[in-house]
């Protein structure tokens, strides 16, 4: 085996090399792999002709000993340094149930449907999606909350049994059935929490028409009286958090308001000119709301259409100065979006010539990413527009430097460019470098060792050096990013400060009516944490379904998929989440490009 020794000059270092001339580039880069820990499909080495190509056979490129190659190129994040693993390695099939259920990415725990519960187990599970709802619901004690005991079979509970003495605390039984969920992957009897609700909400006892089991019940009124309770009784323990009041401080702040609860601005006008010219004015006001309204007519065919109709209501009431009922119209603008905003799709209505709830199966379209902007006030809006705008040209910076890796990753595959073909003697490149070398002769330009010095001396930006620059300017409008938030907006953490929500949960309803049909839910993966930094990665787009006690893996497809437009499954409530603003500390510490908004 013939070598030739040469000198690799690697950001500031010098690796002496012996070059294998029977070996091809990628034999070669594999060396330095090993030296610089710079995977092989991200070096760039300067060689005579342009950059060396995996193919290429070291024997004909001319190298002289004691020669120097300039080395471009960084290791890929997290991929350069191979370290023992710190905790020992623990397969699946020695873990316990509970250890296995908590494994990043495993498969959530279902709910077995107790009959007719399908309403009951969607909502629970798109609740479980909102993880500060259960670190909240693990500090809930019900003794602090002034609730007593239950009675002594209530450990019964963590079997499943609590229905025969459950907690009558309906915030307890569900830490508990949460926290139950979270040790299995099997389908899980939520009988303790069912047990309570009709303990303290009869109307989920009643009984099926046909006098067999109990009757199915609207998975939207489920959802309203559980976040009532939880309002009532999950108090947030840390009272010291930023963005409270001293009110909120002083007495407990509700996990609720703090993270689900809107408040609108209206504003009460008489459409009749009568009234007006009896000079009664239009009456002004707030009110908090927990959910957002898509009321839907023979023309809404989109979310946006529905909710604008729930902001401007035509209401009937007395008017004090015409002395008679007049129509009005309420409009209510929003002045405080939460973290957390749930949107209700009204399909279910009374139907009186069949003396029951029918069901509006209009296609009704909604988005995974919602600017809620719009329904806003004034002075929200003047707030929240700049930061919007912001975040879009974040994103597309960071699309771009994504686009322009993945150019890179494509050409370091072995994609041909002129110069390569250049390299190998044949094509046009290879007519152009012999033209150049021709004219460099007859200015003088001498030997190949000249020629090899001169390329030394040129300075290149390296990979790093090109991808600091991005990162450095993606960090510098995060920055200007967060200097837009409006101090007393930033202060209030369980509000959007964006304006912006992505899709979280989906609850849908198969069937005609709310008295029968099938209910289930979707929630969207998260991403998978990193062990070091407690940082999600970036999400796969996928989906979990869960149909009761069975539950599987969908992609993003299927959920636009759930907009309605017969008796097949449609959306009924859609948990957005706020997008969220970097934060400060991370982009001082991690000067990371890839934290995205």
């Amino acid at each position: 085996m013939a070598s030739i020794p040469v000198v690799v000059k690697h950001q500031g270092k010098k690796y002496d090399v012996e070059i294998d001339t029977s070996g091809s580039g990628e034999d070669f880069k594999l060396q330095l792999y090993s030296l610089t820990n710079v995977e092989p499909t991200r070096q760039k080495i300067l060689v005579k002709g342009g950059q060396l190509k995996d193919d290429a056979d070291m024997s004909k490129l001319a190298i002289k000993p004691g020669q120097t190659l300039m080395m471009m190129g960084t290791p890929s994040e997290g991929g350069a340094v191979f370290e023992r693993p710190k905790e020992k390695i623990r397969f699946l099939e020695d873990m316990t149930e509970a250890e296995a259920a908590q494994v990043e990415g495993a498969t959530p725990a279902g709910l077995q449907n107790l009959g007719n519960t399908c309403y009951l187990n969607s909502t629970l599970q798109t609740l479980r999606a909102i993880p500060e709802l259960q670190q909240e619901l693990l500090q809930y004690s019900e003794s602090a909350n002034g609730s007593s005991s239950s009675s002594s079979l209530g450990n019964l509970g963590q079997f499943g049994l609590g229905g025969l003495g459950a907690s009558s605390d309906l915030t307890a039984s569900l830490r508990d059935l949460y926290k139950q969920m979270s040790e299995t992957q099997d389908g899980f009897p939520p009988l303790m929490f069912l047990n309570s609700l009709r303990t303290a909400f009869p109307q989920f006892a009643q009984k099926a028409k046909d006098g067999h089991g109990y009757a199915q019940q609207d998975a939207e009124e489920v959802w309203s009286q559980i976040v009532s309770q939880l309002r009532q009784k999950l108090k947030i323990k840390d009272t010291g958090a930023a963005g409270e009041t001293a009110a909120h401080q002083a007495s407990g702040m509700s996990f609720i308001d703090k993270y689900m609860a809107g408040v609108f601005e209206t504003e009460m006008t008489c459409d009749e000119p009568a009234a007006v010219e009896a000079g009664e004015e239009s009456v002004k006001g707030t009110d908090p709301f927990y959910k957002l309204d898509c009321n839907i007519r023979g023309d809404t065919n989109h979310m946006r259409d529905g909710i604008m109709i729930s902001l401007n209501e035509k209401i009937e009431k007395n008017s004090p100065t015409l002395g008679r009922d007049a129509v009005y119209t309420k409009t209510s603008r929003i002045s405080r979006l939460p973290k957390y905003l749930p949107v209700h799709f009204v399909r279910f209505f009374w139907k009186r010539e069949v003396n029951k709830k029918a069901k509006i199966m209009r296609k009704v379209t909604f988005p995974a990413e919602l600017d809620a902007i719009e329904f806003c006030t004034d002075h929200l809006r003047k707030q929240l527009i700049p930061i919007r705008d912001k975040i879009r040209e974040v994103r597309k910076e960071e699309e771009d430097v994504e686009r322009a890796k993945k150019r890179q990753r494509r050409m370091d595959k072995g994609e041909e460019n002129d110069a390569d073909r250049g390299m190998k003697g044949d094509g046009p490149a290879s007519e152009k470098q012999l033209a150049h070398d021709k004219k460099n002769s007859s200015k003088g330009v001498g030997s190949s060792a000249d020629k090899d010095a001169e390329m030394a001396d040129v300075v290149y930006k390296t990979d790093a050096e090109i991808d600091a620059e991005r990162a450095a300017s993606i960090l510098a409008a995060k920055k200007e990013l967060l200097a837009l938030v409006d101090p007393t907006l930033a202060r209030d953490t369980g509000a959007n400060q964006t304006g912006l929500y992505e899709l979280r949960g989906v609850i849908t309803h198969q069937g005609a009516s709310a008295d029968s049909g099938h209910y289930t839910s979707y929630v969207k993966k998260e991403g998978r944490k990193d062990p070091g930094t407690g940082k999600r990665g970036e999400e796969d787009g996928k989906w979990w379904w869960f149909n009761d006690d069975k539950v599987s893996e969908v992609d993003a497809e299927k959920i636009q998929m759930l907009s309605g437009g017969g008796e097949s499954h449609s959306a009924l409530i859609l948990l957005y989440r706020a997008v969220e603003l970097p934060r400060m500390q991370e982009l001082d510490e991690g000067q990371d490009s890839k934290a995205t908004v």
